[in-house]
């Protein structure tokens, strides 16, 4: 699993659960896999420093399959329970395996040394000092690029001169596992359903729901597809561009990035208990489809494959917009902790052109009194408020709506100002993945509606 993510950008959590079926891993099994393989990706630049005390060679002059087997063991012998010479045990008879007899040797030289410090020492020899180099310290201790905890204490408000608290607990809730949650569709289930299959109800969500353990799918709501599993923040996104304040009709609703659905299946389970109708686009097939999937259950949305930059609908089509953009999804850590090591700084700025453009055209797409709603799975001040205002500059038919003010349940929304406006979930705030959202509203002298 840990060479697949490494050599073919594969995501864990789309191959993993088919390796464990594929191997016959179950139960206990099954959840040591989960946690072995999480466990590593989640603490590979921590285990990586410190191996690199521990080596005589460079880490990137090892060849891949061994700096995974010493990644595992690495993480076995600082992040589990898992006895010492069973870890090293395993490790050196995988290695033995992969390479032979000699390669054994050097794993079992390097984990011995891992052996003799816990992780917490391993952190103070490792790290950089922490008034030396406090984001250095911070990216070795909680395992992050550097920029990216640079990326997370900018949007935080914080900068390396001052303590980094906040951005410190937000780069430990990246390492913690996500809880699961459940989303019922309005109207077809109720959240009751879901606390009395063992779910507990969801902070902030009327339509959600925790569950502590267990699959899913055993639940009768979910197998039937009247519920499925959504982050919270996500659910808030789209209850918020549904609640949000317009005028005139309200019956013509648009998801221009659709798949795979979780959002669009919300909004059509709202816009049926209003009589209004969804739209789901996404510009891949493959995503189109699963959207398609995922709303045909609500009677109120139909679903196609339309590049959302070039539309086929006409200017003022709709009264309401999500524009759920592709992003770099740094936000959604916890449960794709892979993405920390396959983003860089130049994929943000690869993907500025496309969020620009999109955010252009869900201007376009609503008509004047109608709202649209701006939302990336990213804190990172280049895919969120930065887009906003280089798309902003210069219109004067739009207005931005207090969208922590529209979620007034939800406590610590807001952005720091001058962009206070603009909500931010975090995972230590709010146990979500750190999803931003913004809502606008095109002013109604912008221009005579196009219905």
């Amino acid at each position: 699993m840990l060479i697949a993510v490494d050599q073919r950008d594969a995501y864990a959590n789309l191959l993993l659960p088919s390796m464990l079926t594929e191997r016959g891993l179950t139960g206990r099994d099954a959840a040591l896999a989960t946690e072995l393989t999480y466990g590593t990706l989640r603490g590979r630049g921590s285990y990586d420093a410190i191996l690199g005390l521990c080596s005589d060679r460079k880490l990137d002059r090892v060849d891949l399959p061994l700096r995974e087997v010493l990644r595992l063991g690495t993480h076995q012998l600082l992040a589990t329970r898992v006895q010492q010479h069973a870890a090293v045990a395993t490790s050196v008879d995988l290695a033995r395996d992969l390479a032979g007899q000699r390669s054994a040797g050097f794993v079992n030289a390097v984990l011995r040394k891992v052996a003799t410090r816990d992780l917490e020492t391993w952190m103070g020899v490792a790290a950089p000092r922490r008034d030396a180099d406090p984001l250095g310290h911070l990216a070795v201790r909680y395992s992050h690029p550097r920029w990216m905890v640079q990326v997370v204490a900018s949007a935080l408000g914080e900068d390396a001169a001052g303590a980094l608290a906040e951005t410190e607990a937000a780069l430990a809730a990246n390492g913690t596992r996500p809880r699961v949650t459940l989303c019922v569709v309005p109207g077809l289930a109720d959240p009751g359903e879901l606390t009395t299959a063992g779910a507990e109800p969801a902070a902030w969500s009327p339509f959600g729901a925790y569950l502590a353990g267990g699959d899913p799918a055993a639940i009768e709501a979910v197998s039937a597809r009247r519920a499925a599993v959504q982050d919270e923040a996500s659910q808030l996104a789209a209850i918020a561009v549904a609640r949000a304040g317009l005028t005139g009709p309200d019956q013509r609703w648009l998801d221009m990035c659709a798949g795979p659905g979780g959002k669009a299946r919300l909004l059509a389970g709202l816009a049926a208990q209003r009589g209004a109708h969804v739209l789901a686009t996404d510009a891949r097939p493959h995503r189109a489809r699963l959207a398609r999937d995922a709303v045909s259950v609500t009677g109120a949305a139909a679903a196609a494959a339309v590049d959302a930059t070039a539309p086929a609908w006409r200017a003022g089509a709709f009264d309401r917009v999500l524009a759920d953009v592709p992003c770099s999804g740094i936000g959604a850590l916890r449960r794709r902790p892979e993405a920390r090591w396959r983003r860089s700084e130049q994929d943000v700025l690869g993907l500025a052109g496309l969020q620009r453009s999109l955010l252009r055209s869900a201007l376009d797409a609503v008509r004047p009194g109608g709202v649209v709603g701006y939302v990336t799975c990213s804190p990172h001040r280049g895919e969120t408020r930065d887009v906003l205002a280089d798309v902003l500059r210069g219109r004067d038919d739009i207005e931005v709506l207090d969208a922590p003010a529209v979620l007034a349940e939800v406590p610590d929304l807001r952005c720091p100002e001058p962009d206070g406006r603009y909500a931010q979930f975090w995972p230590h705030r709010h146990g979500t993945d750190a999803i931003f959202l913004a809502l606008l509203r095109r002013r109604e002298d912008a221009g005579q509606s196009a219905r």
